[in-house]
């Protein structure tokens, strides 16, 4: 897997099957760059630093255990794997999406998962039927479902152990979510794209579990199980090693702790394989119960742009009378890092910051209601909704969605350095994908981008409830914020585009003042099962004015027949159209 690319580096992730020296080899020129395996649980990592990359050209490599080349398969049907570094001033593409269980391709699962919108972008690439490849691949979360687990991941568990017993067929250590990272990854056309396009990403609950860290309450009532110690050690241990060690560069990888735990070693035992165990499971049973101890958001430069990517579960303070979406420490992080002086200043968080706002209002008031605003008994019913109905976004947390909204209004009114011509919230996770404005009459756009999900459906009983959130509950919630006497939240903001329910992955392109997004899906029907036709969702060209100047404009044309827009656009400069 291609994860990270910094200027012209880019850090090759690797799982092999065996000790080995692993080397990534330029077809081209024939440079060549090694690292030694080490071991955890009994699997092989490296992750192998490329650098010295051209500027704005795809270079083909391949991957050699020791010396043998294994990567790309003698047999490969997809074209060859390549290392990029973008030219500092090209536009910026960037896909993301959240939310994909991985099940069969097939006629069956298409009917009850939906068509696999990854998978079917992965294919549209590799045929040269996408356009221009994005220079990144966002995943916000729910890259594997540790709590709802496919036929053929129960079938390796029930192989292991008796799923009578608690945690039954869900995940239960470090093995069995090695075996859930090859069954959403191992697939061909993604193992091509992992490797083709780089990657950053974090995690959301299903990663661990469903509403991991909703409340004091939820936390209480796992760690009563003879399970959750077992899976939280295994689920942050897994991630860091699959997900978090890709997202750091080269400069924080070398001061991150447990990586400068394995070059310690590396150096002390000279080309034996260090078996790194018991301290990536010391290191997570630390994150869990120290959650100050480890940072799990990051940022990374996007040309004139930034990125910010902010950890909206880990590092959760959960004691009702400091209940924040973010701790002291994160949140001070945080605000740090957004400053202007950027062209656009994008916020990565797997929870969208901006429901709808009649959402919105619901879940600050069941927050406030499961605090005791009007009782013990509505107590108890407001932390029962809570869980049921996943009411545990920002809005929930009330103290952590007026700080960061006054952190962002700073920026965006100039007050941190040069007001960015747009912030831009990238979120996933609800099932549904929506874009809010933020109502402004000058200083930078302020709009909320969700994309969600890539291969999970929201069953079609829920859909009605999700439309009438992003439309009717306005008022409702409005009415009973006001009767819990409720403060009024410090922006307002109305819906510009969706919902819609597709399984989609979103492309936006980020070319100076201009914002273009595009959200794409597969379909099969009058195509194969196996091949599904890549169609545009909604397809939006979104008018950015100079910060500074009044928002009268309006603000998004929406292209649903992919004729207009950022998809055709892209695929008359290949030549191709569907």
């Amino acid at each position: 897997m291609v994860r990270r690319v910094d200027g012209t580096t880019a850090a090759v992730w690797v799982e092999v099957a065996r000790a080995a020296t692993v080397t990534v080899r330029l077809t081209d020129d024939g440079g060549a760059w090694s690292a030694p395996t080490f071991a955890v649980h009994g699997h092989h990592y490296a992750l192998v630093e490329v650098d010295g990359l051209p500027r704005d050209t795809r270079v083909p490599y391949e991957v050699l255990v020791d010396d043998d080349v294994c990567w790309p398969a003698p047999a490969a049907t997809f074209p060859p794997s390549t290392l990029a570094a973008r030219a500092d001033d090209a536009p910026v593409r960037l896909a993301f999406g959240s939310c994909r269980t991985s099940v069969p391709h097939d006629d069956v699962h298409h009917l009850t998962h939906g068509v696999d919108a990854l998978r079917t972008y992965a294919l549209a690439l590799a045929d040269g039927e996408a356009g221009q490849a994005p220079d990144l691949l966002l995943l916000l979360g729910d890259q594997v479902y540790a709590d709802a687990t496919s036929a053929e991941m129960r079938e390796f568990i029930e192989a292991r152990r008796d799923i009578s017993a608690e945690p039954g067929d869900e995940l239960a250590d470090f093995e069995e979510y090695a075996h859930l990272y090859r069954l959403a990854w191992g697939e061909p056309a993604l193992r091509w794209l992992l490797s083709w396009l780089p990657s950053l990403m974090i995690f959301d609950d299903h990663d661990v579990r469903d509403d991991w860290n909703t409340s004091l309450s939820w936390r209480r009532q796992m760690e009563a199980t003879s399970w959750w110690h077992g899976r939280i050690v295994a689920a942050l241990g897994s991630y860091w090693v699959y997900q978090h060690l890709g997202n750091m560069s080269a400069t924080e990888r070398a001061e991150d702790p447990l990586w400068a735990e394995l070059r310690r070693r590396q150096e002390a035992a000279p080309g034996t394989e260090v078996d790194l165990t018991d301290a990536v499971d010391a290191f997570a049973e630390r994150a869990d119960r120290e959650p100050e101890s480890y940072r799990w958001s990051y940022t990374h430069p996007l040309g004139g742009s930034r990125l910010v990517v902010v950890d909206s579960r880990a590092a959760r303070e959960l004691e009702p009378a400091r209940r924040s979406m973010l701790d002291d420490d994160e949140t001070a992080w945080l605000d740090e890092q957004l400053t202007g002086d950027v062209e656009h200043l994008l916020v990565a968080t797997s929870l969208p910051f901006l429901l709808p706002m009649g959402l919105h209002r619901v879940e600050a008031l069941d927050e406030a209601l499961a605090e005791g605003r009007l009782g013990r008994h509505l107590a108890r019913a407001a932390e029962w909704l809570r869980q049921e109905l996943d009411l545990e976004h920002w809005g929930a947390f009330s103290r952590s969605f007026t700080a960061v909204a006054q952190m962002v209004t700073e920026v965006a009114d100039g007050r941190r350095g040069a007001a960015p011509s747009s912030v831009l919230f990238l979120s996933g996770d609800v099932h549904f994908s929506y874009i809010t404005e933020v109502d402004r009459e000058s200083g930078s756009r302020m709009l909320q981008l969700v994309c969600s999900p890539i291969r999970n459906p929201l069953p079609r009983a829920l859909r009605a409830f999700a439309a009438l959130g992003s439309h009717g509950a306005r008022p409702l919630g409005a009415l009973l914020s006001r009767l819990a006497r409720l403060p009024e939240p410090p922006w307002r903001w109305h819906g510009i585009a969706g919902p819609w329910f597709d399984n989609n992955l979103a492309v936006l392109e980020v070319d100076g003042e201009q914002l273009r997004t595009v959200w794409l899906g597969g379909r099969v029907v009058g195509a194969s099962e196996d091949r599904p036709d890549l169609v545009a969702v909604a397809d939006l060209e979104l008018d950015v004015p100079p910060a500074g100047t009044a928002h009268r404009r309006p603000l998004a044309r929406v292209h649903r027949d992919g004729r207009r827009g950022l998809l055709a656009r892209l695929r008359r400069r290949t030549g191709r159209r569907r």
